[in-house]
This record gives C-alpha cells, sequence and structure tokens, in this order.
C-alpha cells in the first residue's frame, strides 16, 4: 500500500494535466471525469477489505473446529509455518496418568513409602503427576508437615519435612541419584517402555534446602504412564506429509520421551538429554541437526530452541500447556495453547485450542494455508488492475489522446473482472501447499500481465478511433479474463462456472439495450473485431508472461507456485 501510494502521488498529477490539456476550458467536466477514470484504477479499495474478510472467515471457521484464534495475524502466519515443537504431555499424551506401581529399592516397609507418597502429593499446588499419585495412594493423616522445598522445573524434584520421619523427596531420579548408575540403568529400562518413573528419597534432616543432602538414600521408584492420544500418529504423518518438521521438546526422561515418539510414528531411536547439549543458541543449533526428540529440556531451553530453529530461518510453532512451556510460546510465531493448560501459558499464545485436541493442528495448519494462497490470488488481481491503469495513464499522456476508459467502464472492469472474482476466490477452498516468495510471486505476474492489459487498453482506442471507451473496454475485459483464467486454475467445476458467469455478464452488458446505453458502448462491427484481436494478442501475451514466470520460479523452487 505505501508504494501504491507514491505512485498515486506520481501518476495523479500527470493524468490529470494530460486530461484537461486537451479539452477546452469550457469542457473541464469531460476532462475530470476521464481523470477520475485512470486514478479509480489506481486504488486496490476491495484488496484491504478482502484480504481482512479472509482472515476474518478463516477466525470464524477455525472457532467452530474448537480453535480459539486470539490475535488475528497469527492465521497468516499459520501459512507459513515450518517447524512446530511440541510438548508430549498434552499433545502427543492426553495428559490423563495412569499409577502403574511401586517398585521398593531397600529394606522400607512399603506402606511406609505409600504414606509418604500421599503425604508429597497431598499439595494445595499439586500438578497432574502429583494428583494421580495422591489417588492412588491417600494421603495419610497422621504425617505433619514441617519445612518444604516446592516443585521446580529446573530442579525436577520437591521435598517435604515430617515431624519425627526426617525429609521425604520425590522427583526425577537423574536428578535426586545422579550417581548412581544401577539406579539410572533400571530407571532407563522402564523409560524405554514409555513409562516415566519418579524417585522417593529419604535424608534425616528436618530442614530441606534446594541442595541435596549428602545422606539422601533412594527408598523406591514410582512407575507412571501416560495416554497417548489415538489420533496423534496420523496428526504427525500429517505434518511430515506436508514437509513440516516436528521437534518433541519435554521436560521427562529423555527415553520416555522417546519411547512415546516411537508409537506415535517419529524417530525416537536416539533422543537427546538436554542436559548435555548447552544452554546457548549456538550450541543448541548443533543439537537441533542431531534430532528431533529432546528430553530434560528446561523452560529456557525451550525458549533457546525455538529462537535457533528461528535464527535459521524457521517459522515455528509451539504448543504446550504448562507453565513451563510459557517462555517458548512467547517467543515462537505461533503459540498454541490447550484450553486445560495454565493462565499464563494461553494468556501469550496466539491460538487456544478449547478442546485441547492436538488433532485439531492439521486444520489450523490448512486453513492458515488456505488463507495465504486465496490472498496471493486476490493480491494478483488488484494489482495488475493497478498497473493497468499506471501504463494506461502513461501511455494516454505520451500518446496526447484521452484516457480511453470512463469510471463506468472501470466499475464494469472491476465488478466482473475483480470484484466478483475475488471476493469469492478469497473465501474458496485452496489446499495447496504455501511456498515462500508470495510477493515475488505476485509482481512477477501482477505488474506484467497488468502493464500488458494497460498496453492492450491503448492500443485497442487508437486502432478503433472510438472516445466511447468501447473498444478500450474490451480489450481490457480480455486480458483480465485471461488473468482470471490463470489465476483461477486448477479450473474445478465451481471456479468453471465463476469464470463462465463472469464472462456471460460482461456480454449481457454489451449485448443487451439496457447494458448498452448504460455504459455508452458503441456496436460497430469494426471497432469490435478491431478490439478483439488487440484482446486476443494481450491474452496470449499474458499467458506467455505466466509460462516464462513459471520456468523463471521453479529455476527458484523458494519461490515456485503451482498456478
Amino acid at each position: 500500500m505505501k508504494y501504491i501510494t507514491w505512485i498515486l502521488v506520481f501518476a495523479a498529477p500527470l493524468q490529470i494535466w494530460s486530461q484537461f490539456r486537451l479539452n477546452e476550458v469550457d469542457n473541464w467536466r469531460d476532462s475530470a471525469i476521464r481523470a477520475v477514470g485512470g486514478l479509480v484504477g489506481l486504488v486496490p479499495e476491495g484488496l484491504v477489505l478482502l484480504t481482512t474478510l479472509a482472515f476474518l472467515s478463516a477466525a470464524l471457521k477455525l472457532t467452530r473446529e474448537q480453535v480459539l484464534v486470539q490475535e488475528l495475524p497469527a492465521v497468516e502466519g499459520l501459512a507459513r509455518v515450518s517447524v512446530v515443537c511440541i510438548d508430549k504431555t498434552g499433545t502427543i499424551t492426553t495428559g490423563n496418568i495412569v499409577f502403574e506401581g511401586i517398585e521398593i529399592l531397600d529394606d522400607t516397609d512399603e506402606s511406609t513409602v505409600r504414606a509418604a507418597l500421599g503425604a508429597l502429593a497431598d499439595d494445595p499446588a499439586a500438578n497432574n503427576t502429583l494428583t494421580t499419585i495422591g489417588d492412588a495412594v491417600h494421603p495419610p493423616k497422621d504425617w505433619i508437615a514441617g519445612a518444604l522445598v516446592p516443585f521446580d522445573s529446573s530442579r525436577k524434584w520437591k521435598a517435604n519435612a515430617y515431624e519425627g520421619r526426617g525429609t521425604w523427596y520425590l522427583g526425577a531420579p537423574e536428578m535426586l541419584a545422579s550417581n548412581n548408575e544401577a539406579l539410572l540403568a533400571q530407571v532407563a529400562q522402564h523409560a524405554d517402555t514409555g513409562r516415566r518413573v519418579m524417585l522417593v528419597a529419604h535424608s534425616s534432616i528436618t530442614a530441606p534446602t534446594t541442595d541435596l543432602p549428602s545422606d539422601l538414600t533412594a527408598i523406591a521408584i514410582v512407575l507412571l504412564r501416560e495416554e497417548v492420544r489415538e489420533d496423534a500418529a496420523e496428526t504427525l504423518s500429517y505434518f511430515r506429509e506436508q514437509g513440516v518438521r516436528v521437534i518433541v521438546i519435554s521436560g521427562d526422561n529423555p527415553h520416555t520421551v522417546g519411547a512415546i515418539a516411537r508409537v506415535v510414528g517419529l524417530d525416537g531411536r536416539e533422543p537427546i538429554d538436554a542436559r548435555t547439549m548447552g544452554t546457548t543458541v549456538e550450541e543448541i543449533s548443533q543439537s537441533l541437526q542431531r534430532g528431533n526428540v529432546f528430553g530434560r529440556v528446561s523452560p529456557e531451553q525451550k525458549r533457546t530452541v525455538v529462537q535457533a530453529l528461528q535464527e535459521q530461518g524457521e517459522v515455528v510453532a509451539m504448543t504446550g500447556d504448562g507453565v513451563n512451556d510459557a517462555l517458548a510460546l512467547k517467543r515462537a510465531d505461533i503459540g498454541i495453547a490447550m484450553n486445560n493448560g495454565a493462565p499464563a501459558t494461553k494468556a501469550v499464545a496466539q491460538l487456544i485450542l478449547l478442546d485441547g485436541r492436538f488433532s485439531h493442528l492439521p486444520s489450523v495448519l490448512a486453513e492458515g494455508r488456505r488463507v495465504i494462497g486465496n490472498v496471493e490470488r486476490v493480491a494478483n488481481l488488484f494489482l495488475a488492475k493497478n498497473a493497468m491503469s499506471l501504463v494506461a495513464i502513461i501511455g494516454a499522456a505520451v500518446a496526447g489522446i484521452q484516457f480511453p476508459i470512463l469510471p463506468r467502464h472501470m466499475t464494469l472492469i472491476s465488478t466482473v473482472t475483480i470484484g466478483i472474482p475475488a471476493f469469492i476466490l478469497a473465501l474458496g477452498p485452496n489446499p495447496r501447499r504455501y511456498v515462500p516468495g508470495l510477493l515475488k510471486r505476485v509482481l512477477s505476474f501482477a505488474v506484467p500481465a497488468g502493464a500488458i492489459a494497460g498496453i492492450a487498453v491503448v492500443a485497442a482506442n487508437a486502432v478503433s478511433d472510438d472516445n466511447s471507451g468501447t473498444g478500450a473496454t474490451m480489450a481490457a475485459l480480455m486480458s483480465f479474463f485471461a488473468i482470471l483464467f490463470i489465476l483461477s486454475r486448477p479450473l474445478k467445476g465451481w471456479k468453471m462456472a465463476l469464470l463462465l458467469s463472469m464472462i456471460g455478464l460482461a456480454v449481457t452488458a454489451y449485448v443487451t439495450p439496457l447494458g448498452s446505453n448504460f455504459f455508452g458502448f458503441t456496436h460497430d462491427v469494426t471497432l469490435t473485431t478491431r478490439s478483439a484481436i488487440v484482446g486476443g494478442i494481450a491474452m496470449v501475451c499474458i499467458s506467455g508472461v505466466n509460462r516464462v514466470r513459471s520456468r523463471w520460479l521453479e529455476e527458484k523452487p523458494e519461490g515456485s507456485s503451482p498456478n
């Protein structure tokens, strides 16, 4: 729009001067009308409206599919997504956790371990994991809690002192018992089957701190299993087919994440432990080249993963439901939160899955691509009209002739070749995949095609020696029907019906007495023949421009288009 404004600043004085210098002072009305006829064509009056309408229709459609769009520009961003980063819990899995049992590691009585687990789970800020454990073992009534260290996603453990019972710990085995290789090997065996494993440990201290005590003893492991979404494999398969990279970044054990990733069809054979990959963008960029499944990822690392991908030129969508996902969601180009997620996560997300179903994401991606593909078609139509008007203005000024198209003719051209078709195309289905380089594709077709139409307008007026605008309007209509034909491909039923109906409206306006009188058309065989020849040559040239452009874009795949 900025460039079109500058073109108007240049073209308006030229058009006004060229038209007024051709007429006597007392014929200023005709000059003004013809000047307006050219300037009207330079204003893409419907482009902003139809673009906004396309975005709004996408937002409404997604809402019906239980996806809330919180920021309208996110619809456009959806089309450009090249990487989807997903958290395991709540995305690949339903978030429902099943308590499978306890394995005692020393001679501690199981009833004591269950009591300790129940006491640790009796937490006002309990997450889904603690709630599941609490439901399975039930909190004891005679354990009096004292000092505590709450769970933290970077430490990955919590601790609570109990009167006369020391301090009990619950958390990730590799954090609480990092030096116990035998225990970690046992944990890895369970994790490789897709289980989540937590460690119960004990210390005699009565006032726990964020530092682990020297007498911390591993007591038991807790086995949990998450329910994998039935549609997760199909959803992730869709992303692969669409050329979208899927990266799993989870705070859980890498072996557990890898096992679940394999269940849904991702390559989780060699999951990467995020504790080994550093924290800088450069270090994480190197790790991203090694695989797509990461475990024990901290909230800060999740954000850095997104940043590293963005610096590689990727457009990143991030899904999550926990507070630890909020930083990454805010950094991502498109943040997608679950409706049952943390308020902080939903506050920074552009999209919210109202029913929490990951399977909506293919529809979300497809809708974004539909919108941006249709906006590209609409932009081609409007910018081609702008180019036609500019070339016709310059041509009329250089040739010293009256501008050949009157405002009423421009109304007909805009209505049947741009306005109505653009409205329908903006809202119609469009299954093609998004390819970067939209602006280059639009300019490489709309500008030369519009210029050819502008030349045809001036040429038709010259060869027909007609001031009524009939020949110029006919040449413009034929040129834009060729443009519309190219932009509507593939010509399925509704597109063919659209094209034929618009041609029918144009013919009706020309042949019927009412249309002819209103638009001031002249019915002359010679005029019609010459104008049709000029229009036909323009159609051939526009088709040639499209072929040349297609070959040029094929040599530059980043901007190719299947038009």
